[in-house]
């Protein structure tokens, strides 16, 4: 039996299987899901185990665990090490869900006419990351595996991967490699394969704003006392100016300035502004002065307010001005923008602004730096001929808005380059409700990935 046959025959267990993992809870956010993030770290190894992966184990970190497998064919043969997670963002907010978070449907839409699968982490990560496992298991099944192969799939990528760093540090030559393989970005089409060249960074902060120092009566205490939502209100909003500049000095000083003609490529990807807008239901669009969106979304840096609460949220009325209020403030970087520089020039910058009426405290979550790859060596070269293998044309070389630490961790810490040779879509709603990820996607990343392992040991001689 050929590799295609096999995977054709064994599609929809394959898919089964994936619903099957959707289903397990894994939000490493949340202590509350600790066992499920530990039962879904069982999961996988049961499934690396029956792929035919060798020396597989969880490995314990202070955190969640680290699952690890291999398949050594040969020394002399190239090593891939495929990097994937298996834990989730958390699903709320729940009353916007049109399905169940953990309960995985299939549906068929205009975009998928073959049916996507809505669940929280079918395109992020998991059903991406599972693709490489089936993969694995065909090229296993039919004798066709043409190089080394090891898999570290870890349960903390969307708390900060916060104890990665040191299990690479720790299992240098466990993970030494060639190469890493990670599917966790997305292309520009299904009839448009791209290949992710460029990631942003990220400074993820938490700041807490206190007055008073209980709630007050509005009508008693209104006018006289800072309202601690009022003033972190403005203060959020000064920190961009009308031309959405951002606002902390310094924060420019070291970004990496485009060519105008890296810029005029880059435009040239196929991207329709009203499909952009209709798809959001957006009436425009919005970002810094002199950019395009989709320089926007890839080489310019930004700042968010991902979260904020404060005061009374429940049923009816209650006039209170509140003691505290709370944000939740992310800032995506650029190449040379330093994750630990940005967190202290802006925690500088929000705790000199802050009005005398009230305490500031800036308390930093994680970050990571941007990365670019280089579009010239044998693991690109192999990624860009798979896709265009199975999806009959040459892929698109694109910066992602996204930001996947790892990678410059990797190459910090293991000395290897990494290929993001990611199969969902920016539709695909992750990190929101209604996550989703295509049947055609899913199967197409099958199909795809044992085309890398082809090219990548040919090229490589």
């Amino acid at each position: 039996m050929s590799l295609q046959q096999y995977l054709d025959t064994h599609k929809e267990r394959f898919l089964e299987e994936l619903l099957d993992l959707l289903r397990i809870p894994s939000v490493s956010a949340d202590p509350a899901f600790k066992d499920d993030v530990a039962k879904t770290a069982e999961f996988v190894k049961d499934k690396l185990v029956q792929a035919g992966a060798d020396n597989v184990e969880i490995c314990k970190t202070k955190g969640h665990p680290i699952v690890y497998g291999e398949k050594i064919i040969d020394s002399s043969l190239p090593t891939v090490l495929v990097y994937g997670h298996y834990d989730v963002q958390p699903p709320d907010p729940l009353d916007l869900w049109e399905s169940g978070p953990f309960d995985p449907v299939i549906k068929k839409t205009k975009l998928h006419p073959e049916g996507a699968i809505y669940a929280r982490g079918s395109c992020d990560d998991k059903g991406q990351a599972y693709m490489h496992i089936k993969a694995f298991e065909g090229m296993l099944a039919t004798d066709s595996l043409p190089c080394n192969i090891k898999f570290m799939i870890e349960g903390e990528e969307e708390v900060g991967s916060v104890h990665l760093g040191q299990f690479c540090e720790e299992n240098k030559e466990k993970l030494a490699c060639d190469v890493i393989l990670v599917s966790d970005t997305s292309i520009i089409a299904n009839d448009t394969p791209s290949i992710t060249v460029g990631l942003r960074g990220l400074s993820y902060i938490e700041v807490e704003v206190t007055g008073p120092n209980r709630d007050l009566h509005s009508g008693v205490y209104g006018g006289a006392v800072a309202n601690p939502i009022n003033v972190l209100a403005k203060m959020i909003a000064s920190l961009q100016d009308e031309n959405n500049h951002i606002t902390i000095p310094g924060f420019y000083d070291d970004v990496l300035v485009v060519s105008d003609d890296e810029r005029k490529q880059m435009n040239k990807a196929p991207f329709s502004l009203d499909d952009y807008k209709n798809d959001l239901d957006i009436g425009d669009v919005h970002g810094e002065k002199g950019y395009t969106t989709l320089e926007r979304t890839s080489i310019r840096p930004t700042l968010d307010c991902n979260g904020i609460w404060g005061g009374y949220i429940g049923d009816g009325a209650k006039t209170v001005l509140p003691s505290k209020a709370y944000a939740k403030i992310s800032m995506r970087l650029v190449p040379n923008q330093s994750s630990d520089k940005i967190t202290e020039l802006f925690q500088k910058h929000f705790e000199n602004t802050a009005p005398a009426s009230v305490k500031v405290k800036v308390s930093p979550h994680h970050g990571g730096e941007a990365a670019v790859t280089p579009t010239d060596t044998p693991e690109y070269q192999a990624a860009y001929k798979a896709m265009e293998k199975t999806f009959g044309k040459a892929p698109i070389p694109a910066r992602s808005g996204g930001s996947i630490p790892i990678v410059a961790l990797f190459e910090k810490v293991l000395g290897v380059k990494t290929v993001l040779m990611g199969f969902g879509l920016n539709s695909d709603a992750i990190h929101s409700p209604n996550e989703h990820y295509g049947l055609f996607n899913y199967y197409k990343g099958i199909e795809t990935i044992p085309y890398f392992f082809q090219y990548y040991r040919e090229l490589k001689k």
